[in-house]
């Protein structure tokens, strides 16, 4: 589902739907700026970080919330989402990723936000945590299911790796 678009983010004008002559449908348009519009939201990653092993995974808890959560952040501007995968695993919980890989992704409506979700393996099992994370814990591959906050992207992202990889 595409973010409904109501204002044009360049000048502001209300925006309708006009037939597109060559990518076909209708697309929002600016009269004022005389331009279709295409929604635009925010990039993020989440990782799911393993140990060497797969045997256990890291959870933190970050900005005095009380639920564990995985290893995420936004993805800048001009960088590759592998990239920002590995750059916030290494920003936020001071580990090196020895291997990347793509799961799935999710858009996030309440932030505008579409969510990529990798598992990164990391090199090493002591993390070295940033002023981002309150607290970091590895958890079994069996303790993880009750250890993720229910109910939330991360726990959704977490049951569809641990379904994926038969675990």
């Amino acid at each position: 589902m595409i973010p409904e678009m109501n204002y044009c983010m360049h000048c502001g004008t209300k925006l309708h739907l006009k037939e597109h002559r060559t990518e076909g449908g209708m697309i929002p348009y600016c009269d004022t700026c005389g331009d279709y519009r295409y929604p635009v939201f925010n990039t993020a990653v989440s990782m799911i970080v393993v140990n060497p092993a797969r045997t256990r995974m890291i959870l933190i808890k970050q900005y005095g919330r009380p639920h564990n959560i995985l290893v995420a952040g936004y993805v800048n501007k001009g960088e590759e989402a592998e990239a920002a995968a590995v750059r916030e695993v290494r920003e936020e919980i001071g580990l090196e990723a020895r291997e990347v890989h793509y799961n799935c992704s999710h858009y996030y409506a309440p932030s505008n936000t579409l969510m990529l979700n990798f598992t990164v393996v990391v090199d090493d099992v002591e993390a070295h945590p940033n002023w981002e994370v309150d607290s970091w814990r590895w958890f079994s591959m069996d303790e993880v299911r009750s250890g993720i906050k229910p109910h939330s992207l991360a726990q959704t992202f977490l049951l569809r790796y641990l379904e994926t990889e038969n675990l």
